[in-house]
């Protein structure tokens, strides 16, 4: 059974319910996940890259405690050592985000912290810090219609063009209840975690998207939302900042091809900076502004 994300079929030894069924299963995955003996960060003569990471040749380990190993090696395979008696769930946490976010960098895509919508054909990129609203933004827009393209890690080809993620918005208990969603059929995203995985296979974007705008989130002490413009090397800067795992790309000898890509998408995007006010639930505001600016 194979299984498909970001354009990639997956063939997984753990069960991935977050990923849908790939529409053509013929011929070999290119994507292995399976279950193996990793060693242990003191018995590896890889170069540590991070406290829990460390790369050697085509492969980056991230050792979790209490979780499991894990290790993504030449863009093709990961292999997951967990701890004896743990969740899937808590495994697929670790295997969904950072280590397929490395595999994605050892096949030579482009990898922001953020999400991303469709809009008029276009791909809207929302960036920032975890806690900035990127995920409770992606289903606004969601119920407004729009495709979406990924929550956390949005992974961008050669082309500048958004791909296709995880069908998946990661939302806090206290976002699920602003937006009325009842969590009662909602998986955790970990056990005893209040925060919940709300499917959206159905709103998926079919394919990559060029990616035309990209928002830095904030908030400020006034009433309405700001908007104000990136130009020249702040609009690059933006995309080095909120690069997912820059460790991991440095660890990975992908320096430059990284600079190259941001460079390349630097001069294709319009790039902003939108602060909504720091008090009160102003997700509406919010969507209204970024439609309004990416449509003038």
């Amino acid at each position: 059974m194979l299984q498909t994300a970001y354009g990639l079929t997956i063939a997984s030894e753990l069960p991935l319910p977050e990923l849908p069924l790939a529409t053509n299963s013929n011929g070999p995955a290119d994507v292995s996940i399976r279950f193996g003996s990793l060693p242990d960060s003191d018995s590896t003569d890889g170069q540590r890259i991070g406290p829990i990471s460390w790369v050697s040749g085509d492969s980056l380990t991230l050792n979790v405690p209490h979780i499991a190993r894990y290790c993504a090696i030449g863009g093709s395979t990961i292999i997951i050592d967990p701890v004896d008696g743990i969740d899937d769930d808590s495994v697929r946490v670790f295997l969904l985000g950072s280590m397929m976010g490395a595999l994605l960098l050892q096949r030579g895509f482009m990898l922001l912290h953020g999400c991303a919508v469709e809009v008029d054909g276009k791909a809207l990129v929302a960036v920032g810090p975890s806690g900035s609203g990127k995920s409770t933004l992606t289903e606004g827009f969601r119920r407004r219609g729009h495709a979406i393209l990924a929550d956390d890690l949005v992974a961008i080809n050669t082309d500048g063009a958004a791909l296709p993620g995880i069908p998946r918005i990661k939302l806090w208990h206290d976002v699920t209840e602003h937006l009325a969603i009842d969590r009662t059929a909602l998986p955790r995203i970990r056990p005893n975690l209040e925060k919940f995985g709300l499917p959206v296979a159905e709103a998926m974007a079919k394919g990559p998207v060029p990616v035309a705008y990209v928002y830095a989130l904030g908030s400020h002490h006034g009433d309405d939302v700001v908007i104000r413009p990136l130009d020249g090397f702040a609009r690059f800067n933006l995309l080095l900042e909120n690069s997912y795992r820059l460790r991991f790309v440095k660890g990975l000898g992908r320096r430059p091809q990284h600079l190259a890509q941001a460079t390349k998408l630097a001069g294709q995007i319009r790039a902003r900076v939108a602060e909504r006010p720091n008090l009160g639930f102003t997700l509406e505001p919010l969507i209204d502004a970024l439609l309004a600016d990416a449509r003038a």
